[in-house]
Protein backbone atom coordinates (compact mmCIF):
# COMPACT_ATOMS: atom_id res chain seq x y z
CA UNK A 1 0.00 0.00 0.00
CA UNK A 2 1.42 3.26 -1.15
CA UNK A 3 0.70 6.05 1.64
CA UNK A 4 1.10 9.69 1.70
CA UNK A 5 0.27 12.14 4.69
CA UNK A 6 -0.74 15.80 3.96
CA UNK A 7 -2.70 18.95 5.43
CA UNK A 8 -5.37 20.07 3.88
CA UNK A 9 -4.38 23.08 1.83
CA UNK A 10 -1.56 20.19 0.31
CA UNK A 11 -4.42 18.92 -1.51
CA UNK A 12 -3.43 19.28 -4.90
CA UNK A 13 -5.76 16.61 -6.29
CA UNK A 14 -8.83 14.39 -5.69
CA UNK A 15 -7.01 10.99 -4.23
CA UNK A 16 -8.43 7.16 -4.96
CA UNK A 17 -8.94 6.77 -1.08
CA UNK A 18 -8.75 9.44 1.35
CA UNK A 19 -8.81 9.09 5.00
CA UNK A 20 -9.59 12.21 7.23
CA UNK A 21 -7.80 11.88 10.64
CA UNK A 22 -9.06 14.34 13.08
CA UNK A 23 -8.30 12.71 17.07
CA UNK A 24 -9.21 15.75 18.79
CA UNK A 25 -11.91 16.16 18.37
CA UNK A 26 -14.46 16.04 15.35
CA UNK A 27 -14.08 11.93 14.51
CA UNK A 28 -13.94 10.89 17.94
CA UNK A 29 -16.85 12.64 18.44
CA UNK A 30 -18.36 10.84 15.33
CA UNK A 31 -17.94 7.88 16.70
CA UNK A 32 -19.13 8.25 20.11
CA UNK A 33 -22.88 10.04 18.17
CA UNK A 34 -22.85 6.47 16.25
CA UNK A 35 -22.06 4.63 19.30
CA UNK A 36 -24.68 6.65 21.37
CA UNK A 37 -26.97 5.38 18.30
CA UNK A 38 -27.14 8.55 15.28
CA UNK A 39 -28.52 7.09 12.13
CA UNK A 40 -25.88 9.64 9.92
CA UNK A 41 -24.14 12.74 10.17
CA UNK A 42 -24.14 15.53 7.94
CA UNK A 43 -21.10 17.49 7.40
CA UNK A 44 -21.82 20.66 7.69
CA UNK A 45 -19.78 23.29 4.96
CA UNK A 46 -20.07 26.24 7.81
CA UNK A 47 -22.04 27.33 10.89
CA UNK A 48 -24.33 28.87 8.71
CA UNK A 49 -25.06 25.94 7.08
CA UNK A 50 -25.42 23.68 10.09
CA UNK A 51 -28.34 26.36 10.92
CA UNK A 52 -30.27 25.60 7.75
CA UNK A 53 -29.32 22.13 7.25
CA UNK A 54 -31.27 22.19 11.03
CA UNK A 55 -33.54 24.40 10.13
CA UNK A 56 -35.03 22.17 7.66
CA UNK A 57 -34.84 19.22 9.86
CA UNK A 58 -35.51 20.57 13.60
CA UNK A 59 -34.70 16.81 15.01
CA UNK A 60 -31.46 17.23 13.84
CA UNK A 61 -28.64 17.49 16.65
CA UNK A 62 -26.39 19.82 15.45
CA UNK A 63 -22.89 20.58 17.24
CA UNK A 64 -19.39 23.02 16.64
CA UNK A 65 -16.23 23.68 18.18
CA UNK A 66 -16.49 25.67 20.92
CA UNK A 67 -18.38 27.25 23.17
CA UNK A 68 -22.39 26.28 22.76
CA UNK A 69 -24.31 29.14 20.92
CA UNK A 70 -27.69 29.98 19.87
CA UNK A 71 -29.39 27.38 17.25
CA UNK A 72 -26.97 24.25 18.21
CA UNK A 73 -27.54 21.74 20.54
CA UNK A 74 -24.43 20.05 21.84
CA UNK A 75 -20.87 21.19 21.52
CA UNK A 76 -18.08 18.79 20.12
CA UNK A 77 -16.69 16.91 22.85
CA UNK A 78 -16.80 13.30 23.52
CA UNK A 79 -17.18 13.51 27.19
CA UNK A 80 -20.34 15.55 27.11
CA UNK A 81 -21.79 13.55 24.11
CA UNK A 82 -21.40 9.98 25.36
CA UNK A 83 -24.24 10.56 28.20
CA UNK A 84 -26.61 11.80 25.20
CA UNK A 85 -29.31 9.56 23.41
CA UNK A 86 -28.99 9.90 19.84
CA UNK A 87 -31.36 6.67 19.23
CA UNK A 88 -32.35 7.14 15.31
CA UNK A 89 -31.05 10.66 14.84
CA UNK A 90 -28.94 13.02 12.28
CA UNK A 91 -26.34 14.68 13.62
CA UNK A 92 -24.82 17.76 11.75
CA UNK A 93 -21.43 18.76 12.37
CA UNK A 94 -19.42 21.53 11.79
CA UNK A 95 -15.71 21.92 13.05
CA UNK A 96 -12.76 23.72 12.85
CA UNK A 97 -10.46 20.77 10.99
CA UNK A 98 -12.07 17.75 10.72
CA UNK A 99 -15.14 18.52 8.71
CA UNK A 100 -13.25 20.57 6.57
CA UNK A 101 -10.71 18.35 5.66
CA UNK A 102 -13.59 15.52 4.68
CA UNK A 103 -15.22 18.09 2.53
CA UNK A 104 -12.54 18.76 0.87
CA UNK A 105 -12.09 15.19 -0.44
CA UNK A 106 -16.11 14.71 -1.53
CA UNK A 107 -15.18 13.27 -4.61
CA UNK A 108 -12.76 10.62 -3.55
CA UNK A 109 -14.47 7.05 -4.40
CA UNK A 110 -13.82 5.96 -0.75
CA UNK A 111 -13.41 8.38 2.34
CA UNK A 112 -12.93 6.89 5.66
CA UNK A 113 -12.89 9.62 8.69
CA UNK A 114 -10.71 8.34 11.57
CA UNK A 115 -9.34 8.84 14.88
CA UNK A 116 -7.59 6.40 17.43
CA UNK A 117 -11.03 5.13 18.63
CA UNK A 118 -11.84 3.24 15.27
CA UNK A 119 -8.20 2.98 14.10
CA UNK A 120 -8.21 -0.99 13.78
CA UNK A 121 -11.50 -0.85 12.21
CA UNK A 122 -10.11 1.55 9.63
CA UNK A 123 -6.90 -0.27 8.90
CA UNK A 124 -8.85 -3.38 8.49
CA UNK A 125 -11.48 -1.49 6.06
CA UNK A 126 -8.35 -0.79 4.21
CA UNK A 127 -7.35 -3.88 3.74
CA UNK A 128 -10.52 -5.77 2.46
CA UNK A 129 -10.86 -2.78 0.11
CA UNK A 130 -7.40 -4.00 -1.14
CA UNK A 131 -6.20 -0.07 -1.41
CA UNK A 132 -3.21 0.17 -3.38
CA UNK A 133 -2.51 3.77 -2.98
CA UNK A 134 -3.89 5.91 0.35
CA UNK A 135 -3.80 9.62 1.55
CA UNK A 136 -4.24 10.43 5.21
CA UNK A 137 -5.21 14.31 5.66
CA UNK A 138 -3.93 15.46 8.37
CA UNK A 139 -6.53 18.08 9.37
CA UNK A 140 -5.07 19.64 12.78
CA UNK A 141 -2.62 22.92 12.68
CA UNK A 142 -2.67 23.03 8.59
CA UNK A 143 -1.17 19.36 8.67
CA UNK A 144 1.32 19.45 11.33
CA UNK A 145 -1.10 18.04 14.68
CA UNK A 146 0.75 15.42 15.64
CA UNK A 147 -1.91 13.88 16.95
CA UNK A 148 -3.07 13.61 13.62
CA UNK A 149 -0.22 12.77 12.25
CA UNK A 150 0.63 9.92 14.77
CA UNK A 151 -2.92 8.18 14.07
CA UNK A 152 -2.62 8.44 10.29
CA UNK A 153 0.87 6.67 10.67
CA UNK A 154 -0.15 4.01 13.32
CA UNK A 155 -3.38 3.29 10.79
CA UNK A 156 -1.35 2.74 7.72
CA UNK A 157 1.01 0.68 9.62
CA UNK A 158 -1.48 -1.64 10.74
CA UNK A 159 -3.15 -1.69 7.29
CA UNK A 160 -0.40 -3.60 6.14
CA UNK A 161 1.80 -4.95 9.47
CA UNK A 162 0.34 -7.71 12.11
CA UNK A 163 2.15 -6.58 14.54
CA UNK A 164 2.00 -2.89 15.34
CA UNK A 165 2.43 -1.34 18.62
CA UNK A 166 0.37 2.05 19.16
CA UNK A 167 2.14 2.68 22.80
CA UNK A 168 4.27 5.21 20.96
CA UNK A 169 1.64 6.60 18.46
CA UNK A 170 -0.66 7.08 21.46
CA UNK A 171 2.26 9.05 23.53
CA UNK A 172 2.64 11.57 20.82
CA UNK A 173 -1.01 12.29 20.74
CA UNK A 174 -0.86 12.55 24.55
CA UNK A 175 2.23 14.97 24.44
CA UNK A 176 0.73 16.83 21.79
CA UNK A 177 0.06 20.88 22.06
CA UNK A 178 -3.85 19.68 21.21
CA UNK A 179 -4.11 17.22 24.07
CA UNK A 180 -2.37 20.25 26.07
CA UNK A 181 -4.84 22.33 25.31
CA UNK A 182 -8.00 20.63 26.19
CA UNK A 183 -6.56 19.62 29.01
CA UNK A 184 -5.22 23.00 29.93
CA UNK A 185 -8.40 24.44 29.76
CA UNK A 186 -7.61 26.67 26.43
CA UNK A 187 -10.54 25.52 24.57
CA UNK A 188 -14.14 26.07 24.86
CA UNK A 189 -16.48 23.57 25.09
CA UNK A 190 -14.64 20.96 26.73
CA UNK A 191 -15.13 17.60 29.34
CA UNK A 192 -12.30 16.83 31.54
CA UNK A 193 -12.40 13.55 30.17
CA UNK A 194 -12.22 14.24 26.40
CA UNK A 195 -8.69 13.75 26.01
CA UNK A 196 -8.63 10.39 27.57
CA UNK A 197 -11.53 9.48 25.48
CA UNK A 198 -9.87 10.66 22.37
CA UNK A 199 -7.30 7.93 22.81
CA UNK A 200 -9.25 5.30 23.72
CA UNK A 201 -7.53 2.92 21.21
CA UNK A 202 -10.05 0.65 19.16
CA UNK A 203 -12.30 1.66 21.67
CA UNK A 204 -15.39 1.02 18.69
CA UNK A 205 -15.37 -1.92 15.95
CA UNK A 206 -16.84 0.16 12.89
CA UNK A 207 -14.76 2.12 10.49
CA UNK A 208 -16.62 5.64 9.28
CA UNK A 209 -17.16 6.03 5.59
CA UNK A 210 -18.33 9.66 4.37
CA UNK A 211 -19.76 9.93 0.58
CA UNK A 212 -22.05 12.52 -1.04
CA UNK A 213 -26.02 11.78 -0.61
CA UNK A 214 -28.27 14.47 -2.30
CA UNK A 215 -25.14 17.32 -2.80
CA UNK A 216 -24.27 17.01 0.97
CA UNK A 217 -21.37 14.99 2.51
CA UNK A 218 -22.90 12.46 5.08
CA UNK A 219 -20.96 10.30 7.47
CA UNK A 220 -22.12 6.64 8.39
CA UNK A 221 -20.81 3.95 10.46
CA UNK A 222 -19.44 0.89 8.32
CA UNK A 223 -19.30 -2.86 9.66
CA UNK A 224 -15.89 -4.48 9.08
CA UNK A 225 -14.26 -7.70 8.61
CA UNK A 226 -13.70 -9.89 11.62
CA UNK A 227 -10.43 -10.64 12.88
CA UNK A 228 -11.11 -14.21 11.60
CA UNK A 229 -11.86 -13.31 8.01
CA UNK A 230 -9.07 -10.75 8.20
CA UNK A 231 -5.87 -11.37 5.95
CA UNK A 232 -2.45 -9.39 6.32
CA UNK A 233 -0.58 -8.57 3.82
CA UNK A 234 3.00 -9.96 4.79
Amino acid sequence: MNTRFVGIADLAEVPPVAVVVDVMRAFTVAAWAFAQGAEKIVLAESLDDALALKAHHPDRVALKDGPLTPGFDMVNSPGLLRSVDLGGRTVVQKTTAGTVGALAVKGAPLVLCAGFVVAEATARLLRARKSGSVTFVVTGDDGQADEDLACAQYIARRATEAETDASGFLRRAADSRAAAELAGGVRQGVHPDDVELCLELDRFPFAMVAALEDSVMVLRPCAVPSAADDAFIR
